[in-house]
Order: structure tokens, then C-alpha cells, then sequence
């Protein structure tokens, strides 16, 4: 990331519209296709929910369940069921999701943690990749949460790629009042300290923001630069993820007013030129109905797609048919290729560990995108 950062004033003006924003959406797309050209990837997934315990209570969560109501872990059996699909229906990634630390809220999830030899929920999350990469074709890529610099070390040989959604930089979120309130894994301090561990560590990392669950213009642009210059230390952000929130009927925030796509539109095209033409610039394709606005915005994937599984964090919100994933970016000028959870450009001694990296470079094609083109059927 060698470009110089453009003027945070300007990103700000630009998303509150009081400065036209069709100069903006013009350079997203001259970077966009100077990076990128006109192809849009996708990652053909497996979303396997680890566990659905946490010790948070984001206002706008669905995911997270006490015990009794929802919140339990997956068995490795049930890991293995899912993954295993997975390879009949041509996924290569095995998405490990999963609630931050329960084992310090519910004394069920240390009882279970104890029952598997797991000394902590991360380390679960390692014996579950370790299943996945011995006993299929998948490759796991760890979202678990908050990481300390050792629990990544332990998950680096059985995961190309990791990722934790920074959502917002200013703390004000975890104010009362605020969703993030009473959270102690959505302090923006210790989520730094998660991005620059895995910086540190030289592990290719997906973040991005979370819109629409009560930051301000300001803080949406505060948000982008602090990542922006995460990156520019360590160069390890693979994907930047700019990802719209969606009421849920079983939550406090379900009256809460969603952000509308060109809003979205706009922060998209900021976040692609703050970091570029190399960035890879994903919005989720099942959160907005006519998603197609935003290759207009300068995106370049779609993110993780599943032809078997819900989105376990937006259930109410189904993945695309691939078939129709295909025909909208196709109708927008694009190609629509397949890839690993880690991005082209990261597959590399340098940036996987030695005992995933062969299989990693077998999987690929020349220019590391999925060398078997799985096609868009199931």
C-alpha cells in the first residue's frame, strides 16, 4: 500500500453527501479496475458454527445463545458431517465461527471444553482445523473472535487465512446505551491488538467495518484509516469488508432503521480509495437485494457463498443462488471466479505456513484463483 491516504475531511464530505460523490464512485472504479481489472471473486464456503456461546451481548446479535436456548458447540462429528459435504459440493473453505471467550460467561461451555482436552475455545477451534485439513480436501479459515499472539501461532498451520471484523475503532460503542456495551471483546483496543498480532505473525487477515449500528459519519472514516494504517505496517489485510446491519427480530436493535444501499455505496467506494487499487473490497451479497450496485463502487468479491449452509450471523438473509451471483456480475461487465479463503496474492512461503502452503499452491491455478472451476451449480 504505496498511494498516499487521501484527506479524511474530504472522506467525510463525501459520505455525509455534501460533496457530489460522482468523482468519488469514478476513481473507485478506475482503482478498482487498474488492481483488480473485471474480475469479481468468491469464496465457495462451508459456514461451520463452532460455537454459539459468548460472553458478549451485542444489542444486534443474533448469533450468540445462552445454554439451553441455542447456544452449544458443534461436535467434532457434526464438524466433520458439514466439512465433508462441503468437499461433494466443490467448497474449498470451512468458515469456524464462533462466539468471543464463552468459557469465561457459561461454566457449560468450560465443562465441554474439558471434556474434549480443549484448554480454551481457541484451542478447540485448533482441533477442529486440525480435523478439517487431515480428513478432507477444505481449508479452514478461523473467525473466532478476539486472539491473543499465541493462540494465532497455534492456528496458523491449519489455517491459510484468519479474520475478526474490526466493526468500529471509537469507544463511544461501548458506552451504556451503546451495542457494545458491557462487551469486552468489542473494545476497539483489544481488537487492534488482535489485527496487529496477526500482522505481526504474517497471517492473511480479512477485517472490515460494521454500518448502521449507531457510529457516525466521523467514526465510519476513522474507522477505515486506522486500518488503513494497520496495513500500511504490517501489508497482512487481505480483504477489507464493508458489511451493512440488518435488524433481527429476536434482538434489542430490532426496530433500529437500516442503512440504505447508497449510503453504503458510498462508504465502499471511500474504503476503495483509502486503500487502493491491490485492496481486495468485499460487501456481502445476501445483505442488500440488488447487491449490484456495488461493483459500481469499486468492489472486487463477494465474499464467502455457500451452496449448503446459512449465514449463521444474518440467518434471515439467504446466500444468492450461485447461478444468479454469476448472471448479475456477469450483466455488470465482471468475471466471476472462484478462490481459496486466502487471496491470490497471499499464496506464498511468506505468508502460509509450510505445512498448508503445497496444498494451497495444488488447489490454485497460475493465477491463484480455485484451479478446478467448481461451477455454479449444486
Amino acid at each position: 500500500m504505496s498511494h498516499p491516504l487521501p484527506d479524511p475531511a474530504l472522506a467525510l464530505a463525501y459520505i455525509d453527501g455534501s460533496t457530489p460523490a460522482a468523482p468519488l464512485f469514478a476513481e473507485a472504479q478506475r482503482l478498482r479496475d487498474e488492481g483488480k481489472g473485471r474480475t469479481v471473486t468468491y469464496s465457495r464456503k462451508v459456514f461451520v458454527p463452532i460455537t454459539t456461546l459468548c460472553q458478549d451481548t451485542c444489542t444486534y446479535c443474533t448469533f450468540a445463545k445462552p445454554p439451553g436456548n441455542g447456544g452449544e458447540y458443534l461436535e467434532p462429528a457434526d464438524v466433520l458431517a458439514l466439512t465433508q459435504a462441503g468437499d461433494r459440493h466443490g467448497c474449498t473453505e470451512a468458515l469456524l465461527t464462533l462466539g468471543d471467550n464463552p468459557e469465561a460467561r457459561w461454566k457449560q461451555a468450560a465443562e465441554f471444553l474439558i471434556s474434549k482436552g480443549a484448554t480454551s475455545t481457541i484451542d478447540y477451534v485448533r482441533q477442529m482445523s486440525e480435523l478439517i485439513v487431515n480428513e478432507t480436501a477444505m481449508f479452514p479459515h478461523a473467525n473466532p473472535g478476539v486472539m491473543t499472539a499465541g493462540q494465532i501461532e497455534e492456528l496458523r498451520p491449519t489455517n491459510v487465512s484468519m479474520g475478526m471484523m474490526l466493526e468500529n475503532i471509537s469507544p463511544r460503542l461501548m458506552e451504556p446505551g451503546m451495542p457494545h456495551h458491557n462487551c469486552p471483546d468489542k473494545d476497539p483496543v483489544v481488537r487492534v491488538a488482535t489485527i496487529e498480532a496477526a500482522g505481526r505473525q504474517k497471517v492473511p487477515f480479512t477485517t472490515g467495518i460494521l454500518i448502521g449500528i449507531g457510529e457516525n459519519d466521523a467514526e465510519i472514516v476513522d474507522s477505515l484509516f486506522a486500518l488503513a494504517r494497520l496495513h500500511r505496517t504490517y501489508g497482512h489485510i487481505q480483504e477489507i469488508i464493508v458489511q451493512n446491519f440488518r435488524a433481527k427480530a429476536d434482538t434489542r436493535m430490532r426496530k433500529s432503521a437500516e442503512p440504505v444501499p447508497a449510503y453504503i455505496a458510498r462508504i465502499v467506494a471511500i474504503a476503495r480509495w483509502i486503500f487502493g487499487a491491490e485492496m481486495n473490497v468485499q460487501v456481502p451479497p445476501n445483505l442488500t437485494e440488488r447487491y449490484e450496485v456495488y461493483l459500481g463502487a469499486g468492489i472486487n468479491d463477494w465474499g464467502g457463498v455457500s451452496p449448503l449452509t446459512i449465514d449463521w450471523v444474518n440467518p434471515e438473509q439467504p446466500w444468492p443462488h450461485l447461478e444468479e451471483l454469476e448472471a448479475r456480475t456477469n450483466a455488470g461487465g465482471f468475471d466471476l471466479k472462484p478462490r481459496l479463503p486466502v487471496y491470490p496474492e497471499f499464496i506464498s512461503p511468506e505468508w502460509i505456513d509450510s505445512a498448508l502452503l503445497g496444498r494451497a499452491e495444488t488447489a490454485t491455478d497460475e493465477a491463484g484463483y480455485a484451479s478446478v472451476d467448481m461451477g455454479v451449480t449444486t
